[in-house]
């Protein structure tokens, strides 16, 4: 039996509106009942996912959220940290003069929420979808040791494809870097991604690996999908995340999270 269920929301729980279907809602209701942990695992922010954790009744003191594609774990209620894993200014400073270079738009999610030094269409969508502030600020005002927590090209899919064959190899080396959607690659500490988040909340709760289960569409969505018992790919995945899978599923406006969880943890 699955006694933990990650399961990313862009692409994944959500349907292209952004909404979730009812039938989608009462099958996450019936596995909850049936004892299974169903976990938001997203490289939102905490407040781009609080609303959906209130709708899906998964905001008690036995729930727990991914958030920043596992660079902060925590208990919803408590928050009680996890795991927070994290970068540095310095980091932003190196990133932003690669941004520079490539001609590529930047913001990052620091203390001081989601910053950028020119406001572009996908920092605004980044706001808007996470009904957050985008601060605009010099970056030079970041001290090499201020905490960040991810850093994000966002642009131009085309102009994403061309950067990321440009990125000089050692930053793949220093970083965990996913695009966790066309327009977006981030940038996060080596130890953070959604697979060593789900790990460590396994781990906390004292639940073999076999026992997980994700569920993802993107690149970000890749180490959880691995390392999960039973990793399932969205029909709208990215080929790459399908060819890991062990199963995939229909897509997220076809109710795919909750076919797969019928099949697999209800049994029917």
């Amino acid at each position: 039996m699955y006694k933990i269920v990650t399961i990313d929301m862009d692409g994944t729980l959500l349907r292209s509106d952004k909404t979730i279907s009812d039938f989608t809602k009462e099958t996450l209701k019936q596995v909850q009942n049936k004892g299974t942990k169903i976990v938001i695992a997203s490289g939102r922010p905490l407040a781009g996912i609080e609303h959906y954790l209130e709708e899906l009744n998964l905001n008690t003191e036995d729930d727990y959220v991914i958030s920043f594609n596992g660079a902060l774990v925590r208990n919803v209620a408590t928050k009680k940290i996890i795991a927070h894993t994290v970068l540095y200014g310095q980091d932003l400073l190196d990133i932003y003069e690669i941004s520079k270079q490539l001609g590529l738009n930047m913001h990052a999610f620091s203390n001081q929420g989601c910053i950028t030094t020119c406001l572009s269409k996908y920092s605004e969508l980044e706001g808007t979808m996470n009904k957050i502030p985008v601060n605009i600020i010099d970056y030079k005002t970041i001290k090499p040791d201020d905490e960040i927590i991810k850093i994000m090209l966002v642009d131009e899919p085309d102009k994403l494809e061309v950067a990321i064959k440009k990125l000089p190899k050692e930053l793949y080396e220093k970083y965990t870097i996913v695009r966790s959607a066309p327009f977006f690659l981030e940038f996060l500490n080596k130890e953070a991604n959604k697979g060593v988040g789900l790990e460590k909340l396994a781990k906390h709760l004292n639940i073999p690996k076999e026992e997980t289960m994700a569920f993802g569409d993107a690149g970000n969505d890749e180490h959880m999908i691995k390392f999960a018992g039973m990793g399932v790919a969205m029909g709208n995945a990215f080929p790459e995340i399908k060819a890991i899978a062990k199963h995939v599923t229909s897509s997220n406006d076809e109710d795919g999270v909750a076919r797969a969880l019928r099949k697999f943890v209800l049994e029917e």
